[in-house]
């Protein structure tokens, strides 16, 4: 099969390897229809030495091809999708990946492989965002009723971006408002999903951080900030932040590490990592997964806006570089493995 490679650069290497077996009972096989694509690709071979010049994809989207022993959920036909275990082989960028079942859904009829793709990572970053690190009250909870608003005023920093974008949607979902969503070129795409009349409203970091504090204080109209999911997490977004942020536990969740988190004392951040799924919070996965696929099928749970890239794995170098170059707003990179030049006919 073709397997793209990623190396610093970034550079795409594509290779012949051999379709994977599957490593446990617990794992799936699936036959990548598209894989998506996240800023993490590119940096992870300049972070650790021994990721260089591997598949970085985790965001697939596919149809099962064969499941382990202990898979009930999946058989094989199944239109799938499913986050790819970072830093392990068989990743998305190849003809056949490997995922965990924990972490696989079915797709629903009414969407296409290509959103599908777009989902995995991004929003399951967002959901412990939310509810893992910022307890905010899930969708279920008794604190959440459709006829009364959930009065915690939440600030999404990057609300375009993959990670804003999703958790925007699962704050609509617990009826929390008002939304503070910093943007700025997309943010009519972000202003769609937002309601007015609940105190929701979009600010424009290109006014410069002036105008942006100036804005989440308008908004917050005296109440205190307590909760903020930073989806971009750079040193700007910090330090407007920690303008705003209440100063008697006020808790800002980052989604990038970082060396050193300035904030003022009273103040709190966490580092939201979507690695746990794989790890300690493997039930919050499982159920989160499938609470998205839910949504999907019922219209509530809408996926990023995508792009195609073309030429199938020969396209993802410039997909990847262009991610670098901060050239995505508001649209996640999708790359259709049928599209790659050399397959063998009848493998797809």
């Amino acid at each position: 099969m073709k397997e793209a490679l990623v190396s610093q650069g970034p550079q795409v290497e594509i290779v012949d390897t051999p379709i994977p077996s599957l490593p446990s009972p617990d794992h799936i096989l699936i036959k990548v229809v598209v894989t998506g694509t996240n800023p993490k690709d590119w940096k992870v071979p300049y972070f650790f030495e021994q990721d260089n010049r591997t598949n970085q994809g985790d965001d697939i989207a596919g149809i099962v091809h064969s499941v382990g022993s202990n898979v009930f959920e999946f058989k094989p036909g199944d239109r799938v999708a499913a986050f790819h275990e970072m830093r392990t082989p068989h990743g998305s960028f190849a003809e056949y990946a490997i995922a965990w079942q924990h972490t696989t859904f079915h797709v629903p009829k009414n969407t296409s492989f290509e959103e599908a793709a777009a989902l995995p990572l991004a929003a399951m970053t967002a959901a412990l965002g939310l509810y893992n690190k910022l307890n905010l009250p899930q969708p279920w909870s008794p604190d959440v009723s459709k006829d009364k608003v959930t009065d915690i005023p939440l600030l999404i920093y990057g609300a375009s971006s993959a990670v804003g974008i999703y958790g925007l949607q699962f704050a609509l979902r617990s009826n929390i408002h008002p939304l503070i969503c910093v943007a700025g070129s997309s943010k009519d795409y972000v202003a769609q999903f937002l309601d007015p009349s609940k105190g929701d409203v979009v600010v424009d970091y290109r006014d410069g951080p002036e105008a942006t504090v100036e804005g989440i204080k308008k908004a917050l109209n005296g109440r205190e900030l307590k909760h903020v999911l930073d989806a971009v997490s750079i040193d700007e977004s910090i330090d407007n932040i920690s303008k705003v942020l209440s100063t008697d536990g006020g808790h800002v969740t980052l989604v990038l590490s970082r060396e050193k988190v300035e904030l003022v004392e009273g103040q709190k951040n966490s580092l939201t990592m979507v690695a746990d799924v794989h790890g300690n919070h493997k039930d919050f996965g499982y159920v989160y997964f499938r609470y998205m696929a839910r949504g999907l099928a019922e219209g509530w749970f809408k996926p990023q806006r995508v792009e195609v890239v073309p030429g199938g794995l020969g396209g993802l170098q410039k997909a990847l570089g262009d991610l670098k170059n901060g050239r995505a707003s508001g649209v996640k990179y999708v790359v259709r493995l049928d599209e790659t030049a050399g397959l063998v006919k009848g493998d797809r």
